[in-house]
């Protein structure tokens, strides 16, 4: 039975970079879970790469499908952004290891759903830095909106506390300082892993 690898952290943690960087690591033979939002498409996102953009009425339509597996709502300085994951068909555990970004509300959603084949990988940076990277991002926006990278800022305090970690059974942490590093770190973890579920 294959697993499916959450990337959990805070907003600014490098959950994209890291997402990146595994995905590109063929060694791995991770196949991606992408999430499917309502929100405005950056200017450095492709469609059904980072997110699935979809419309408001997309949304509802796969809602009476019966096929969210979790949904959150974003009330924003921009209007409500809805996030969600699809039970698309593309996820089938028993022929693979798959990747996915998620919040932890997402994550616990995955884990009552797939059960213990659902793993989270909690990504760690100083509250500083952070910022730093926030703020670096969001400069290359053709309209920055330093109001909602404020908002995601303070959220993320409540939504990632250490109580909820524990809440949520969060164990496995990577202090991502530098991008590469993390990303070994993590490609260690999933090896082992796999072996394990090779011996049993």
């Amino acid at each position: 039975m294959g697993k499916l690898y959450c990337l959990l952290g805070k907003s600014g943690s490098g959950k994209d970079t890291i997402f990146k960087l595994l995905m590109n690591d063929k060694s791995l033979r991770l196949s991606p879970v992408i999430t499917y939002t309502t929100r405005p498409r950056r200017e450095h996102e492709t469609d059904g790469v980072e997110y699935n953009f979809i419309t408001p009425e997309e949304l509802m339509r796969l809602k009476a499908e019966g096929k969210i597996i979790e949904m959150r709502k974003y009330n924003t300085v921009k209007g409500v952004w809805y996030y969600c994951t699809v039970d698309d068909g593309k996820v089938n555990l028993e022929n693979g290891d798959y990747l996915t970004i998620e919040t932890l509300e997402g994550y616990n959603a995955l884990k009552k759903y797939y059960g213990n084949s659902v793993v989270p990988l909690y990504l760690e940076v100083e509250d500083s830095e952070r910022l730093i990277r926030s703020i670096m991002r969001e400069r290359e926006q053709r309209s920055p909106d330093y109001n909602e990278l404020c908002r995601r800022f303070l959220a993320d305090s409540e939504d990632f506390s250490e109580k909820k970690l524990i809440e949520s059974g969060i164990i496995y942490r990577f202090q991502n300082i530098d991008a590469e590093k993390c990303a070994n770190d993590i490609k260690k973890f999933i090896l082992q892993k796999g072996n394990e579920r090779s011996v049993c």
